[in-house]
């Protein structure tokens, strides 16, 4: 059995990263400090996301906490935190992480509960000043002190700051919220404060990018424990006003990351090597593995001071003023939203692109369509429409579509279509200038028009002795219409698809399709348009919907 407190840590990090990622663009947008870099949203959300694997990798040895053994667990988690942090505000995150966890989890035999809470958060903010040589005041670290001291002074005036033994989840659930609110409402407060502290944000016209990342996060993590949606975070939606670096990292093009792992490696020895090196330096870790940032003109040269002292990993290079270029650029030339836009679930990699060369931010289920509802509300608030409607185009996903869109903080409607096939058909009636509620209705009226069908391998002998594994299988509907080889099949299932009268069949092609495009053509019934596009899904060789 998988231990609860694993599960309950996962839902929290996995909930943050939900509504990180439905707002990372908004966060790149903002970065201006400590260089105008432009991808904090992306850096915070990447060690997030290794966070989350790991608890995953946990979570499926199926043993207790204590099984496990709590230290490991804190070096498991800090160490994938570590090695998955990327810039100054991932690594600073990071550290974050692995401060918070280090209490949270490593106390035996209490309860999370406001003590360990703020113990968490104190240990947290403690560890992300420690990682900066030159910590600056406005930024993410603030935010997170200030947290800290909020929960602080209101735990010290709790007539019963911890949590009894055998108390009920929903009990622990709803303290940890009380104390989380207001951590938040703090948090809010202070990303305000920023430009008042710094002044690089005051001049550029914004808060800072990693400080309003944390109130993003932790909004989400407040939503997770209440079970609502994500707490009501400002949007600092309007661009920076001005693009250049704001320090001597001017003088710097590359935002280097990597780690070594090695043997006796001395963290304050080091940032006193790499400081001749570039700037922006951030050196963090233990005497066996350690995470570097620094900006600099030299990558390689940098990474080869390590040759003789450990092995180097992880490691991830970007040019700032290719950055810096390319966010000006989409600024300058990105129109107005459209008032509806469009979220699409997709297997493979053809269906993805061609959903998204038609407008929609596309979600991808995987080869068995199985997206989580937090994969879909991200989709919908990452989307810069007022409105959305989502194609779940699979049964599967469409409980999951309709959960997300009855979470989202705006308007967002489900065209329940059942295929890949059908979510195409039905984009093409669909009108950017409409409400989500009124391209719903259309699409439903039109996907009621359709007969849709596929034709796939069979998985397994059949009982009744009609096929075997591997033989080509048709349908209409659920219904299977017939079966055999690839020719006869395809020919028989587009008979029956078409056979009320239609005159265009759109055809998405998956993975293995034993028929070309001419093969497939030959065996259109006369009078019926065939439209083909590369789907590229695993589990059906051709996905057809006939209108």
């Amino acid at each position: 059995m998988t231990d609860p407190t694993i599960v309950r840590l996962r839902s929290l990090v996995a909930a943050g990263l939900a509504e990180l990622e439905a707002r990372r663009q908004e966060v790149n947008d903002l970065n201006v400090f400590p260089v105008a870099d432009g991808d904090t949203g992306d850096n915070m959300a990447l060690t997030m996301r290794a966070v989350l694997d790991e608890l995953d990798r946990l979570s499926a040895t199926d043993q207790l906490l204590d099984e496990i053994g709590r230290d490991q667990i804190v070096e498991s988690v800090g160490r994938a935190a570590l090695l998955g942090a990327r810039g100054n505000s991932g690594v600073i995150l990071s550290q974050l992480i692995r401060g918070a966890v280090e209490e949270l989890i490593a106390r035996p035999g209490e309860l999370v509960g406001p003590t360990m809470l703020a113990a968490g958060m104190a240990r947290a903010s403690e560890r992300a000043y420690g990682s900066v040589r030159q910590p600056a005041e406005g930024t993410m670290l603030t935010v997170s002190r200030e947290m800290a001291g909020r929960i602080a002074s209101e735990v010290a005036t709790l007539d019963e700051p911890r949590v009894a033994p055998g108390t009920a989840q929903d009990e622990q659930d709803r303290r940890i919220a009380d104390l989380l609110e207001l951590a938040l409402e703090t948090g809010r407060e202070s990303v305000k404060r920023g430009p008042q502290l710094l002044p690089a944000l005051k001049e550029a016209g914004v808060v800072d990018s990693g400080a309003h990342a944390i109130t993003i996060i932790l909004s989400g993590m407040l939503g997770q424990l209440r079970g609502q949606p994500p707490a009501e975070i400002d949007r600092y939606a309007a661009p920076a006003r001005s693009h250049l670096p704001e320090h001597e990292s001017e003088t710097f093009r590359y935002c280097t990351n990597f780690a070594v792992t090695g043997q006796d490696l001395d963290v304050a020895a080091w940032r006193d090597v790499l400081e001749a090196h570039g700037d922006s330096l951030l050196v963090v870790g233990d005497r066996h593995t350690i995470k570097i940032h620094i900006h600099t003109d030299d990558p390689e040269g940098t990474q080869g001071l390590f040759d003789e002292v450990g092995t180097v990993s992880n490691v991830d290079i970007a040019d700032m003023y290719a950055q810096v270029e390319e966010r000006a650029a989409r600024l300058e030339h990105q129109g107005p939203a459209a008032a509806c836009g469009v979220v699409a679930v997709h297997s493979g990699s053809g269906a993805g692109l061609f959903f998204r060369g038609e407008g929609a931010a596309t979600v991808d289920g995987g080869p068995t369509m199985n997206p989580s509802t937090a994969d879909i509300l991200a989709a919908i608030h990452a989307s810069p429409a007022d409105e959305v409607v989502v194609l779940p185009n699979s049964p599967n996903v469409v409980m999951a579509a309709e959960r997300a869109a009855g979470l989202s903080d705006k308007p967002a409607s489900v065209i329940r279509t059942r295929s890949q096939a059908e979510g195409i058909s039905v984009l093409a009636v669909l009108d950017p200038d409409a409400t989500a509620a009124g391209n719903a209705a259309a699409g439903t009226e039109h996907l009621e028009s359709l007969h849709s069908g596929g034709i796939a391998p069979a998985a397994k002998d059949d009982a009744a002795g009609r096929f075997r594994k591997g033989d080509t299988l048709g349908y209409v509907g659920d219904e299977l219409v017939a079966w055999g080889e690839p020719g006869p099949t395809v020919g028989a299932t587009l008979a029956a698809l078409s056979a009320d009268g239609a005159e265009l069949v759109t055809c998405l092609v998956g993975a293995g399709a034993p028929l070309d495009e001419g093969g497939l053509r030959q065996l259109v019934p006369g009078g019926v348009d065939l439209e083909v596009f590369d789907g590229g899904q695993q589990a059906w060789w051709w996905l057809l919907a006939a209108e």
